[in-house]
């Protein structure tokens, strides 16, 4: 075990010893190779994001997001990077002789997932490095690169998926580097055509007909516009995690409040707190309450702010309120930030978006709900580390 990625070149590859990570994840994946995949792109992702951060950038991090990881890799190889305003996917492999780059198409034609830079990266276990082989961009990859659409009955070739010979990819990981500096305005990725709205119906079949282990390869299950809609929405991703892991049933926000906030929800930044909230139709300090809730810091264009969710007034009308606030009380929410929230499947409705048209100290959203229903929250611009996540009630 290393305690840091050294880099050396061979042949104008960069090679980095392997900083090994824990590959106690058997419980955590329903097949074996769930496990391989994860472990392999664990070791890759640790190795050459630790050498990114002191080499090139320090700013780098995973995308979406961390918590997120386990969902993607439990269907999917490859991991994504994001890096001064740019996109990378480290696609590993324990292949002795490396000799081409095949990308899965999750990676090259869900808009979401799309990146600019895609590099394929030789993982030894036994010699304890990686090695990365090549790089190529989106633009390369859809202009010039191989689709194989696969049969489904051959899973142990890499169907659905984009290749590039070894001797189509730049090898040098440097010319990367400066080509961005020297050609910022270089063409990196090629249109993607939108994916078709995936009504919650179908989803909720979807995710029924995939949650059984047994499949293996439920990328290949489905065409790819179905599978690549239910994948590209974070909480139906992590809901077939669940489901595939023998978790039938989601945890509700009255769960969390009551028995308190699952493993899950807290690499998402969720707690309980407890709010002050004004008694109804009173304005006077001495009518403020105390309310169980929960609550998360998200950070939007470089500043913190807290997003609340609690319930209001008699339980039985199940209204539940939500709140975005900055985490410093002396500042004001920006005009334009926009609170609004979507049905399950990204649907909206009446009354659902608070938006400041001036400098505001809060935007909130109230919305009676049924038993069981989920929400799907978002805030513009963008939260770094966004990823949308089903919250049910």
């Amino acid at each position: 075990m290393f305690d840091a990625a050294v880099g050396f070149a061979v042949d104008n590859d960069l090679v980095l010893e392997m900083i090994q990570t824990s590959p106690n994840l058997e419980h955590n994946y329903s097949t074996s190779g769930g496990f391989q995949r994860a472990w392999i792109n664990q070791v890759c992702l640790t190795t050459f994001l630790d050498w990114l951060h002191k080499e090139i950038t320090p700013h780098a991090r995973v995308h979406p997001n961390m918590a997120a990881l386990p969902n993607i890799w439990e269907v999917v190889n490859g991991t994504a990077i994001s890096f001064d305003n740019s996109r990378l996917v480290l696609i590993p492999t324990l292949a002795m002789d490396v000799d081409e780059l095949r990308v899965p198409q999750e990676w090259v034609d869900i808009p979401e997932w799309v990146a600019d830079y895609y590099l394929t990266v030789q993982v030894n276990p036994d010699e304890e490095w990686i090695r990365i082989v090549g790089y190529t961009t989106h633009q390369q990859l859809k202009t010039l690169g191989v689709y194989d659409a696969g049969d489904g009955v051959s899973p142990s070739v890499a169907d659905r998926t984009y290749s590039l010979e070894s001797d189509q990819l730049i090898s040098d990981l440097n010319v990367l580097w400066v080509t961005r500096q020297l050609s910022p305005e270089e063409v990196t990725r090629a249109p993607v055509t939108p994916l078709p709205p995936l009504p919650q119906t179908q989803a909720e079949n979807l995710l029924q007909r995939l949650s059984n282990a047994d499949i293996k390869f439920p990328r290949l299950e489905v065409p790819f516009p179905l599978w690549g809609a239910l994948i590209a929405h974070g909480g139906w991703r992590q809901r077939l995690y669940e489901l595939r892991q023998g978790i039938i049933q989601s945890t509700s926000i009255k769960q969390w409040l009551q028995e308190g906030v699952t493993n899950f929800a807290q690499q998402f930044g969720w707690e309980r707190r407890q709010f002050l909230a004004l008694s109804s139709g009173m304005r006077s300090r001495e009518s403020q309450e105390s309310i169980l809730g929960l609550s998360r810091q998200i950070l939007v264009s470089g500043n913190t702010y807290e997003l609340r969710v609690f319930p209001k007034g008699n339980p039985e009308e199940q209204i539940w309120r939500f709140e975005l606030r900055s985490a410093n009380p002396d500042n004001m929410i920006p005009v334009g930030f926009k609170l609004w929230l979507l049905t399950e499947d990204l649907q909206p409705f009446p009354n659902n978006e608070d938006t400041a048209t001036t400098p505001v100290e809060e935007l909130s959203v109230e919305v009676m709900l049924e038993p069981g229903e989920g929400l799907v929250w978002e805030v513009i611009p963008l939260p770094a580390e966004y990823e949308r996540e089903i919250l049910r009630f």
